[in-house]
C-alpha cells in the first residue's frame, strides 16, 4: 500500500480501519471470508485508490536510463520474453496486468512486505484482470479481480471470499534482484516504463523510512523474534512444506550455491551476496516459484515453517 505514515502517523487510521462493518469493507463483501473478517484491515485508500497499469509500456534495456545498476526490479522471464518491472514504479500501483505471448498474468508487489510476485491468471474461459482492493490481511495486499469482485490474498495467493473463494492462483517465477543482475542474465529484456499515464515521477522511493524502521504499520497473525521484522528471506512453498532463508543466514553459510531439502523435496539454492537476490531449482532443473519477502509477513501466513540455519546447512 502507499507509504502514507505522515498521514497514518496516529492510531486513528488504523482504528477506522478495524471499526469498518464487519460484513462489507471499502465495498466488499467479507461476511464469506475464509480469513476472519475483522482481521481484514482498511489500508487507507479505497479500492483502486492505488491504481493498477493495466496497458503497460515498454522499452529497451539500453534507453531505462532512469534505472540504476543498484535499483530492484522484479524480473520476469516467460515464454521466451524478458520483462523487468522496477521496484519504483510498483510501489506506486503494486498491480501490473500483462501478456507474455498469449499467457495473460498479473505482476504484484506489496511494499509492506517487500513481496514481488507474478500470476498465470487464466481462470476457465476468462483471463482475469486484477486491481488493488485497498484491503490487507496480514499487513499484505488483498487484490481483487474486477470479473467477479473477489479478493485475493497475494501471499497466500488465494481468493479468500466472493464467488471464486478458496481458488489458487498459480504463481510463477519472479526476480526480485537489481537491475544489473537481471540485465546481464537477460540483455534483450523490455523494461516497464515510466510512461504510465499517471503523474507520478518515480524518482525515490516513498517506502525508504518504513523499510529501515522495524515497526509495523498494520496487525499480523503470528510473530517470531527470531529475525528482525524486516529481514529478508527467500520463502519456498512446496506443497505443504514451507521453508524460510533468511538473507542473514545465506550470509553466514557463504555457499552461493548449494543442494538442500524443502519437506521431501530437494532443492538447489542460489545466492548472490552483492545483489541480494536468492532463488530456488528443483531437481529436474527448472526455477521454482518462490518470494523475497520480510520475515515478519513470512511467518505471519507460515507460522509453522522450516527456517534454514547456517550451521545446519
Amino acid at each position: 500500500m502507499q507509504f502514507i505514515g505522515a498521514i497514518i502517523g496516529s492510531f486513528a487510521l488504523l482504528l477506522s480501519g478495524l471499526l469498518l462493518a464487519a460484513d462489507e469493507k471499502n465495498g466488499f463483501d467479507v461476511s464469506d471470508a475464509l480469513v476472519p473478517a475483522d482481521e481484514i484491515i482498511w489500508g487507507g485508500v479505497p479500492r483502486d485508490g492505488i491504481p493498477p497499469i493495466h496497458e503497460p509500456k515498454f522499452i529497451d534495456a539500453q534507453d531505462a536510463k532512469f534505472l540504476r545498476d543498484t535499483d530492484r526490479v522484479l524480473g520476469v522471464y516467460r515464454n521466451g520474453i524478458a520483462k523487468a518491472y522496477p521496484i519504483r514504479i510498483l510501489e506506486r500501483h503494486e498491480v501490473v496486468n500483462d501478456s507474455f505471448g498469449d499467457e495473460a498474468i498479473v505482476v504484484t508487489y506489496c511494499p509492506l512486505c517487500f513481496s514481488g510476485m507474478a500470476f498465470s491468471v487464466h481462470n476457465e474461459h476468462v483471463d482475469l484482470k486484477f486491481g488493488v482492493s485497498g484491503l490487507l490481511f496480514n499487513s499484505d495486499v488483498l487484490l481483487f479481480d474486477y470479473q467477479t469482485g473477489s479478493l485475493w490474498s497475494q501471499i497466500r495467493s488465494q481468493a479468500i471470499s466472493g464467488p471464486l473463494q478458496g481458488t489458487l492462483i498459480p504463481a510463477i517465477p519472479a526476480a526480485h534482484t537489481t537491475w544489473q543482475n537481471w540485465k546481464s542474465r537477460y540483455p534483450a529484456t523490455q523494461v516497464l516504463s515510466t510512461d504510465t499515464g499517471f503523474g507520478f515521477r518515480y524518482i525515490s522511493s516513498p517506502y525508504k523510512e518504513y523499510e529501515r524502521s522495524g515497526q509495523l504499520m498494520f496487525p499480523v497473525n503470528n510473530r517470531s523474534r527470531d529475525y528482525r521484522n524486516k529481514e529478508r528471506v527467500l520463502g519456498i512453498k512446496i506443497g505443504d512444506a514451507q521453508k524460510a532463508y533468511p538473507f542473514k543466514e545465506l550470509r553466514k553459510h557463504g555457499l552461493s550455491s548449494f543442494t538442500d531439502t524443502v519437506g521431501d523435496h530437494t532443492v538447489t539454492i542460489e545466492w548472490l551476496k552483492k545483489d541480494r537476490y536468492a532463488r530456488a531449482i528443483d531437481s529436474s532443473g527448472e526455477e521454482i516459484a518462490t518470494v523475497i519477502v520480510y520475515w515478519f509477513a513470512w511467518y505471519a501466513f507460515h507460522p509453522h515453517t522450516e527456517v534454514f540455519e547456517a550451521d545446519s546447512g
